[in-house]
């Protein structure tokens, strides 16, 4: 058996020997699409869709953990546009705020750009704010929780159960940091360089608790005062939704590190839509939640709602990384924005690909007076390109809305 797999998005099947329990694990698990050959015991017929990134997994009986990669076919650097445009579009409209160095695989620029950031938001020092901690003390310090010393102590003095505001660097902040650059050390493909740059990260936050795998990560609100760590929160934040640590049947773990391409491509082109009608009177809303029946039991999210000045819709957009069809673009793409359409009252309708087998293509629907339009943006061009094709569909998006 090889120890690993290289795949590459919504690539064709590769075929490779695999133990029955790390095959099943696979075909059970959220990674790729996994299958016994039919015709030939032991093999394996594996195909990545729009998960991209690195996992490990580690089998009973086997001594070196198996890794599946997959690559994204968007380049690199461009990817990082992607994230980085989606986390600030005012910084984003500079290409490089994501700062990838030269590396030109997924995962090593990944952490690179973490430990980048994280080195900056750290060169002033950790930043501190107020904790609310509660515990068992021999001295009053803040308030008593009477209620709990009733309850813990039955009318004993000592000790005292006490709630206090600490002023520390053990916040919510520093801790998401602490706990992505942990997880990035743990994970498989980290370069040497980023490798020792990262535990010199970890040392300077070495006063802070890292999240517990398995707890909820605790969510941070952006502020004047912790604004030098906004870009840092935001890839760290990145990188433990991407993370994954299970144990799968047969005693197989499984440890890594994945992001979904159609959720990036998503968010890139809602909110660079969202900025580009910015200025222009409308409001647009992402994943505004609407119903398709007039009781209101069917519920839709369209992926963007453009409302006019008076507060009507007046355009919807649904974003879609990849189309099914090896000609052209998928049919039940048209029929889920027909929905979307004629429950707000809409004449138009705009469908955003990234770059398929078609141009720009509009449908007039029989007997219902709509149009559903289909977009495609070319991923491999520049950022530059890129935004002017964004501008392109937000200026038919207004336009539509004024005729």
């Amino acid at each position: 058996m090889t120890s690993a797999v290289e795949l590459v998005e919504h690539a064709p099947a590769v075929s490779i020997t695999l133990p029955e329990t790390l095959g099943r694990a696979l075909a059970a698990g959220d990674i790729v699409d996994a299958a016994p050959d039919p015709y030939t015991p032991g093999r394996w017929s594996l195909r990545a869709g729009s998960k991209v990134g690195a996992v490990s997994l580690a089998v009973p009986g086997v001594d070196e953990p198996f890794t599946v990669r997959i690559s994204c076919k968007v380049p690199v650097a461009r990817l990082f546009f992607l994230i980085g445009y989606s986390l600030d579009p005012r910084k984003g409209r500079r290409d490089g705020v994501v700062d990838v160095a030269e590396h030109q695989e997924l995962f090593p620029a990944l952490a690179y750009s973490v430990e980048r950031q994280v080195d900056r938001a750290l060169r002033q020092g950790l930043l501190q704010g107020y904790r609310e901690t509660e515990e068992s003390a021999l001295v009053v310090r803040g308030r008593v929780r009477e209620a709990e010393q009733i309850r813990r102590r039955f009318g004993a003095t000592l000790p005292v159960e006490v709630a206090y505001d600490e002023f520390t660097t053990d916040i919510v902040e520093n801790r998401i940091l602490r706990t992505a650059v942990e997880r990035l050390l743990r994970l498989p493909g980290v370069p040497r360089d980023v490798r020792r740059r990262l535990l010199h990260q970890r040392a300077r936050l070495a006063d802070v608790t890292a999240i517990v795998r398995g707890q909820n990560i605790p969510d941070w609100r952006p502020t004047r005062l912790n604004s030098r760590y906004h870009q840092a929160l935001h890839l760290a934040r990145l990188v433990l939704d991407g993370s994954s640590a299970e144990h799968a049947p047969g005693g197989v773990s499984i440890d890594g590190f994945l992001f979904d391409m159609n959720k990036l491509f998503e968010d890139f082109v809602t909110v660079a839509l969202r900025d580009a009608c910015r200025g222009t009177g409308h409001r647009a809303r992402l994943q505004d939640p609407h119903h398709l029946d007039v009781a209101a039991s069917i519920r839709m999210r369209p992926d963007l709602v453009l409302y006019g000045p008076d507060g009507s819709p007046c355009a919807v957009v649904d974003a879609k990384y990849k189309a099914e069809k090896r000609h052209g673009f998928p049919d039940a793409d048209l029929y889920q924005m027909l929905a979307y359409c004629t429950a707000l009252g809409l004449p138009e309708g705009h469908l955003v690909y990234a770059k398929g087998n078609a141009p720009h293509t509009a449908h007039q629907v029989r007997h219902a007076g709509i149009v559903i339009h289909q977009h495609a943006l070319d991923l491999d061009q520049e950022a530059a390109g890129l935004l002017a094709d964004i501008e392109k569909v937000a200026d038919r998006l207004v336009n539509t809305s004024r005729a």
